[in-house]
C-alpha cells in the first residue's frame, strides 16, 4: 500500500492549492485544474485513513472489558471493507493521462466491404452520436462525405463534454460487422469493417505549426451529390511537410475549410506526439487496451446472433440492439477497468 507519508504530501498539496485559490494568488486556471484533479484522490485518502483509524480504535477496544464485545462485532466488518477501499485509493493514484479530460475528435472510415462497410460506418456514427447524447455531450460533425446509398466515405466529428477522451479513447481500431446486407438478395452473411480513430483535441499551446511547414492547396469539391458537391474551388487540402500528414476539408466555405483542416491537422500531430511518447515508454508487456494500434481488430458486431465481442478483453455481450443504440457504458467500463488493472500490476512490480 502507499506509504502514509506519501498520502500526507498529497493532502498538503491539495490544501495549499485550496488556500492559494481562496487568496487569488498564482495562476488561478492552472491551480484550478490541479485542484480538480487532486480532489477525488484526497476524498479516497480521507476514506482510507478514516477506516484505518476506526480499525485501530476497535482493536484498542478489545482490551476494554466493557467494550470488548462491541469491538469484536465491529472489527470483522471494518477489516472486510479494507481491500475495497485500498483498491479505490490505488485506482485514484494511478498515473493520469493528461488528455483524459479533453474533448475529442472522432474519425470514422469504411474499411473492407464496399457499400456495406460504408453503411456500417454510418451505423457506428449514429451509435456514438446516441452515446454522446445520453451523456449530455455536444456532438458536432465538422466534415462528412456520404455515398449514394447513405453510407459514409469519411466523417470527422468534434465531441465536447466532461472526460470525453477518457471515455472514448479505447474505441480506436478496426470494428468488424457480420450481417446480411440490405443489398444481399440471397440472405448470405457478409463480413465488412470500418475504422475508428479517437484523437484528443489539441490546443494551440500543444502544437505550434510553422507556416513554412505547411502547404495549402484549394480544389473543387466532389462527392455523392446534393450538398456534397459545389462548383467553386472551396475545398482545402493542407499538407504538413515534415510529417507528411495530409488533411482535406470540402465543406462549402473555403474559410471554414481552412479552420477545419487546421483543427484536424493539429489533433493528428498532437496524437502523433502522444503515440511517440507512449512507444518510448512501452515495454514488451504493453497492454492491448490503450495501445493505440488502429490497425488492430478490436471488436465484432454479429447481427444474426445479436452479439458484440471485444477481442481485447474477451468481453461478449448479447445486447447488440442496445449497443448500436448508444448503450456503450458497460463495454467502456470493462475496458477502463482492464486498463487500470494493468497499470496497477505494473506499479506493483
Amino acid at each position: 500500500m502507499v506509504p502514509i507519508d506519501k498520502l500526507a504530501q498529497i493532502t498538503q498539496r491539495f490544501e495549499f492549492l485550496e488556500a492559494s485559490m481562496s487568496q487569488g494568488s498564482g495562476d488561478i486556471a492552472a491551480l484550478g485544474r490541479e485542484y480538480a484533479e487532486l480532489r477525488p484522490v484526497v476524498e479516497e485518502i480521507n476514506v482510507y485513513l478514516q477506516l484505518l483509524d476506526e480499525i485501530a480504535e476497535a482493536e484498542i477496544m478489545l482490551d476494554d472489558p466493557e467494550m470488548k464485545d462491541l469491538a469484536a462485532e465491529e472489527l470483522p466488518a471494518l477489516k472486510a471493507r479494507l481491500p475495497q477501499v485500498e483498491e479505490g485509493l490505488q485506482i485514484s493514484l494511478l498515473p493520469k493521462d493528461a488528455a483524459d479530460s479533453r474533448p475529442a475528435m472522432i474519425e470514422i472510415r469504411p474499411g473492407t466491404g464496399g457499400d456495406e462497410a460504408a453503411l456500417f460506418a454510418a451505423d457506428l456514427l449514429r451509435m456514438y452520436q446516441r452515446y454522446a447524447e445520453g451523456r449530455g455531450w455536444k456532438f458536432n460533425i465538422v466534415q462528412e462525405s456520404l455515398t449514394e446509398l447513405g453510407g459514409i466515405k469519411e466523417v470527422i466529428a468534434n465531441i465536447q463534454g466532461d472526460n470525453v477522451f477518457a471515455r472514448l479513447k479505447f474505441e480506436s481500431g478496426v470494428h468488424r460487422v457480420q450481417r446480411v446486407p440490405e443489398t444481399e438478395s440471397g440472405g448470405r452473411i457478409h463480413t465488412s469493417a470500418a475504422t475508428v480513430a479517437v484523437l484528443p483535441e489539441a490546443q494551440d499551446v500543444d502544437i505550434k505549426i510553422d507556416a513554412n511547414d505547411i502547404r495549402i492547396d484549394t480544389m473543387r469539391a466532389s462527392g455523392a451529390g446534393g450538398q456534397h458537391v459545389n462548383t467553386t474551388d472551396s475545398a482545402v487540402r493542407i499538407t504538413h511537410i515534415p510529417s507528411g500528414i495530409v488533411v482535406v476539408s470540402a465543406e462549402k466555405s473555403q474559410h471554414r475549410n481552412r479552420e477545419i483542416a487546421m483543427q484536424v491537422l493539429r489533433a493528428r500531430l498532437y496524437d502523433a506526439e502522444r503515440q511517440k511518447l507512449h512507444d518510448e515508454r512501452a515495454d514488451s508487456r504493453k497492454s492491448q487496451v490503450g495501445s493505440g494500434d488502429r490497425s488492430e481488430r478490436i471488436r465484432t458486431y454479429n447481427f444474426p446472433q445479436g452479439r458484440m465481442s471485444d477481442h481485447r478483453i474477451n468481453l461478449t455481450l448479447y445486447k447488440l440492439d442496445q449497443i448500436m443504440g448508444g448503450d456503450l457504458d458497460e463495454t467502456i467500463d470493462a475496458l477502463t477497468a482492464d486498463h487500470q488493472a494493468t497499470l496497477m500490476a505494473e506499479m506493483g512490480q
